[in-house]
């Protein structure tokens, strides 16, 4: 139970509703059990009449009395039932919808690195099934403990002021009923938490078999995909009918003893009854109360069971909500960036992995000017794009943008102001409008930013083409899209905000080189007074830049402008000539 302390901040927000929940409950409860000695004045007004000689038309109008005494209070006890289940269960919806946004919340704080570590259907089995699990505690498991307490108090109350002996008979199957319901909930708890991580593991399966379809079919692999997700089935059954075992065993042996209840009423009951210590009416009054516990009192199991799945997922849901950021800010302040950076012997080294990305790397980009960085593929050349966006945190040395350590500018104003296309492609399940228009807050979606920056991202006359144009919708992670077409854009959704700090992360590589010539001729007019990061391994793409750094192995290895580098004849130089060959055929 430790587990679901945390959902005690909920309920003491919703307390209102919980107490008003609550007292419904004891009304419910009150009117149920005060209906039931009325039982037992029919029968014993019955074996009196009969002794009495009361005419049959007196006997009917006392027993209508009687019976109109119990229908009211039994539709009372229904309508406090209703209003119960109007507030605890709504309470629990309610819980469940302010959980999921906490949940999602956090999953936004949280940096690249939690994200890389973790998988995409795990999270959202955490944050849809998990979350369930949590629900059903705070709704259904609270609502039938509440009804449970109320009702054994009053009957066994009720039952004590009726025959003390009676009821300690009637009551001695239950210290066996706790037992049992002890050692069998630690059993469920840790059942349940092997059905939630098996069901977590079909989930990202799943997940990634459809994201990866093309894949899949293009090396033919649906097959073994098809027999390895049976495997998985098959282990998420095997789990789930352990614990179903285990749970089907607990509720006949919790009907058992109840049973044993019954007979020791009817048994004693007699007993007392034949030596007049109680009436023949109590036996009948005592069996009702008796069955009235039947059902709270079976319940406990199903209810244990529900207590203990919620513990379990809201175990795992705390897991990556006692997840903090690596990420975060110093400032929450709002300001203006200008655009100067300065790398001061940067080194970093990929946390989880432990490659060295960057070695004591140092450079400047003066505010309002370009620079480009080249080099083979595992350079360094993207960990210098994710550096500046603040995705990581260098490992040693430091990062200034403005004259200012980045860690001491909030990363919302830093990011808000940056402009980035980046070289794996991102494109949402959405309307091409809508992806262009991502960057920027709802009052500057304007349909003419849109077509603009479709324009000179050189992406308008695709669009257009299309037949719902500029709504057209993308399929998940823009799959409908050719790689060109999904990274030009990227660059127009990374240009619409018209940032004063661009970084284009080889977003040109699935590019022709005309439509290459016409999109850096644009972005050449639009980051006129702003400063831009070009990234690539093509020389078409960074020849134009104010400076040029060559990565090698986390290092710069040269820079200077296009022409200084030619002239200096080294690894820039030997790259143009060998790109000058492969243009050549």
């Amino acid at each position: 139970m430790g587990s679901l302390k945390h959902i005690n901040k909920y309920l003491y927000k919703y307390r209102f509703r919980l107490l008003l929940g609550i007292f419904f409950v004891g009304i419910s409860n009150y009117f149920a059990v005060n209906a039931v000695p009325y039982i037992r004045l029919t029968i014993d007004y019955l074996k009196t009449s009969l002794l009495a000689g009361i005419s049959p038309s007196d006997s009917y109008h006392q027993l209508f009395t009687y019976g109109m005494y119990m229908l009211g209070y039994a539709a009372l006890s229904g309508f406090f039932l209703f209003l119960m289940r109007q507030t605890i269960i709504v309470m629990s919806r309610m819980i469940e919808y302010d959980l999921k946004n906490e949940i999602y919340a956090h999953y936004q704080k949280l940096d690249t690195a939690f994200y890389k570590r973790n998988n995409t259907g795990d999270m959202m089995n955490r944050i849809s099934e998990d979350v369930g699990k949590v629900r059903m505690y705070v709704g259904p498991a609270i609502m039938y403990i509440l009804n449970t307490s109320f009702l054994f108090v009053l009957t066994i109350t009720v039952m004590f002021q009726v025959d003390v002996k009676l009821t300690l008979f009637v009551l001695i199957p239950l210290p066996l009923l706790a037992i049992s319901i002890y050692f069998v909930s630690n059993t469920i708890n840790k059942k349940s938490t092997k059905v939630q991580q098996q069901l977590s593991g079909i989930t990202t399966q799943t997940q990634e078999v459809f994201s990866g379809i093309r894949v899949l079919k293009a090396y033919g692999r649906e097959k073994y995909f098809i027999d390895d997700f049976e495997r998985q089935s098959n282990n998420y059954k095997k789990e789930t009918m352990d614990l179903v075992k285990v749970e089907s065993l607990f509720q006949p042996f919790m009907i058992l003893l109840i049973g044993l209840s019954t007979l020791f009423t009817l048994y004693i009951g007699g007993m007392q009854a034949i030596h007049g210590k109680i009436t023949y009416g109590n036996i009948a009054e005592f069996i009702v109360y008796v069955n009235r516990l039947t059902w709270p009192i079976a319940s406990l199991g199903w209810v244990t069971s529900l207590i203990q799945r919620a513990a379990a997922s809201q175990t795992r849901i705390n897991e990556f909500l006692h997840t903090q950021p690596e990420i975060t800010s110093k400032s929450i302040e709002t300001e203006i960036i200008k655009g100067s950076i300065e790398f001061k012997n940067v080194t970093f080294i990929y946390p989880d992995s432990g490659i060295k990305a960057l070695n004591n790397v140092s450079f400047e980009i003066p505010m309002g000017s370009s620079i480009a960085i080249i080099g083979r593929t595992g350079s360094g050349k993207s960990t210098i794009a994710n550096l500046i966006g603040r995705l990581y945190d260098a490992s040693s040395g430091e990062i200034l943008i403005d004259h200012k350590n980045i860690k001491n500018i909030s990363l919302s104003s830093l990011r808000s102001q940056i402009g980035y296309a980046p070289q794996e492609v991102i494109l949402f399940s959405d309307s091409i409008s809508h992806n262009i228009a991502f960057s920027i807050d709802e009052d500057q979606q304007k349909e003419d930013a849109i077509i603009q920056a479709a324009k000179d991202a050189a992406i308008f006359s695709n669009i257009i083409g299309f037949k719902d144009q500029f709504e057209t919708i993308v399929g998940e992670r823009g799959i409908t899209l050719s790689g060109g077409q999904k990274q030009r854009i990227s660059i127009a959704r990374a240009i619409i905000k018209k940032p004063q700090l661009m970084i284009f992360d080889d977003c040109l590589s699935a590019v022709d080189t005309e439509t290459e010539e016409e999109i850096l001729n644009n972005l050449k007019r639009l980051m006129t007074n702003k400063t831009s990061l070009l990234i690539s391994h093509r020389i078409s793409t960074v020849k134009n830049a104010d400076n040029i750094l060559v990565l090698d192995k986390g290092e710069i290895i040269e820079h200077g402008n296009h022409q200084q580098l030619i002239e200096k004849q080294g690894s820039y130089y030997d790259l143009y000539k060998m790109q000058l060959l492969e243009d050549e055929k």
